[in-house]
């Protein structure tokens, strides 16, 4: 695959230093400006603090990026053009088309599997979407966890999801799915969400070593590590269910469907709550990238 890095990331390649791959589609959709850039900066930042290297991932005017410069990362921010919300289905018609867009999980996955870089952190998983049984919306992300061998640090499944059958699926697929310090599936904006999980690390060179394992000892795919949002931002769990019943009926009123729905609600939880969903969004960004840093660091070393 040709892969076009930035310079900070070759010279991190080269010299054999930790790499922790982050998606674009928080970016480029995800987010408003200019607290996408805002989000995109302190999440590189909490990576580098942990003394890893943040590589961005994106298709800009079709070249595969791993890693982005400044100029490149803003056009994704400002969204002054088209961009497109690229999973692992779509790279092959945004690089043949020579468009941009941002990376969802899945394709930040694959191409981060394709670049060597074995740690990926993200806001929340895509899954099992509610109402599944009647329109089969069904993430990508699932297959690409399954396939592609990176460890990815999230906050639990998208609030959006339907999640005993998101995790019901992530375990058919064969996805470990690792509570980090807790017992309990986090559930993006809130610290639980009445889920248990079967496997818990309390330390990153456990989780660096479960990871090595998985990749290294047996060849098999991806895996998640699950960190509750921070205490301080997160918000109740009856509270975030009650904002996204009365979102996702909006949604459904004007048509809102597949790829559109994640920012549809992203927006109208941000107004329901007078800011609150995308104030616990940006931290727990920040909060992943950071133990994703460490991780990264841990399995280099290896821990």
């Amino acid at each position: 695959m040709d892969l076009r890095f930035s310079d900070e990331v070759r010279r991190a390649r080269d010299a054999g230093q930790p790499i922790v791959a982050l998606e674009t589609s928080v970016v480029a959709q995800g987010l408003p400006y200019p607290d996408n850039l805002s989000a995109a900066r302190a999440c590189e930042e909490a990576v580098r603090r942990a003394g890893a290297v943040p590589a961005a991932i994106a298709v800009v005017d079709g070249e595969v990026c791993i890693g982005l410069e400044e100029t490149a990362m803003r056009r994704l921010a400002e969204g002054k053009e088209r961009l497109l919300k690229l999973g692992s289905r779509d790279l092959a018609i945004a690089v043949a088309t020579r468009a941009s867009g941002g990376t969802t999980v899945s394709a930040t996955c694959e191409l981060a599997a394709a670049a060597g870089i074995r740690v990926f952190a993200t806001g929340g998983i895509g899954g099992v979407h509610r109402g599944a049984s009647e329109h089969w919306d069904i993430s990508q992300d699932i297959a690409a966890l399954a396939r592609y061998p990176v460890a990815v640090v999230c906050a639990g499944a998208k609030s959006v999801l339907d999640l005993p059958k998101t995790m019901e699926l992530l375990e058919t697929a064969g996805v470990p799915v690792i509570g980090v310090g807790t017992d309990e599936l986090p559930s993006f904006y809130s610290r639980g969400s009445g889920i248990q999980l079967e496997h818990r690390v309390d330390d990153v060179d456990t989780a660096a070593r479960v990871a090595r394992a998985r990749f290294e000892t047996l060849g098999q795919g991806g895996l998640l590590y699950t960190v509750p949002p921070p205490e301080e931002t997160a918000l109740p769990r009856n509270e975030v269910e009650l904002h996204i019943a009365a979102t996702l009926a909006d949604a459904d009123r004007q048509g809102v469907r597949g790829k559109a729905v994640t920012p549809f609600l992203l927006s109208e939880m941000a107004k329901r709550t007078g800011g609150k969903t995308l104030k616990a969004n940006l931290a727990l960004l920040t909060n992943n990238a950071r133990f994703a840093g460490q991780l990264a660091v841990a399995y280099a070393r290896g821990a």
